[in-house]
Parts: C-alpha cells; sequence; structure tokens
C-alpha cells in the first residue's frame, strides 16, 4: 500500500506531466513551433532525462513515471520544431 507522500508524489508528477499536453498539441495542429524556444526545450528535455535516471536509480516510480513520459511529449515538441522548422519555406 502507497503512503500519503507517494499519492502527494504522484498528484505532482500528473499536473507536470499533463503541463506539457497542451503545448504538443498546439505544435502538431499549427505545424509549426516559432514560438518554441530551442535552447530551452533542449536543456529542459536534458533535465527530464537526468530526473529519469536519478528516479531509476533511487526506486522513486512517481519520478520514474513523470519523467518518462514527460520526457516523451517533451521530446515529441523538440522534433516536431525541428521537422516544422526544415519544411517551412522561410
Amino acid at each position: 500500500m502507497s503512503s500519503a507522500v507517494d499519492y502527494l508524489g504522484y498528484a505532482a508528477a500528473a499536473c507536470t506531466t499533463c503541463a506539457f499536453i497542451p503545448q504538443v498539441h498546439l505544435v502538431w495542429r499549427e505545424r509549426q513551433a516559432k514560438g518554441v524556444s530551442l535552447g530551452m526545450y533542449m536543456i529542459l528535455t536534458f533535465g527530464i532525462f537526468l530526473w529519469l535516471c536519478y528516479g531509476l536509480l533511487i526506486g522513486a516510480w512517481p519520478v520514474v513515471i513523470a519523467n518518462g513520459l514527460t520526457l516523451v511529449l517533451a521530446s515529441a515538441v523538440l522534433i516536431m520544431k525541428w521537422h516544422f522548422e526544415r519544411q517551412s519555406p522561410n
């Protein structure tokens, strides 16, 4: 049985992970990411990767699950930004 602290961790993880969904949806729908800072998303994605590694090393499942999902979402924004900017005639 998980403790209240674990539930707090899962709730925080759900909030911070779900916060990326509108950005992914917007970039996908508009097929452009001009307003997305490449440098910020690269650093953020690397930081998320490090948090995932940390969570794995200490066995903190709220940290692992949240950062695994967030890494996928943040990486999707980066990939779409690179892809759509390559296709843009500007």
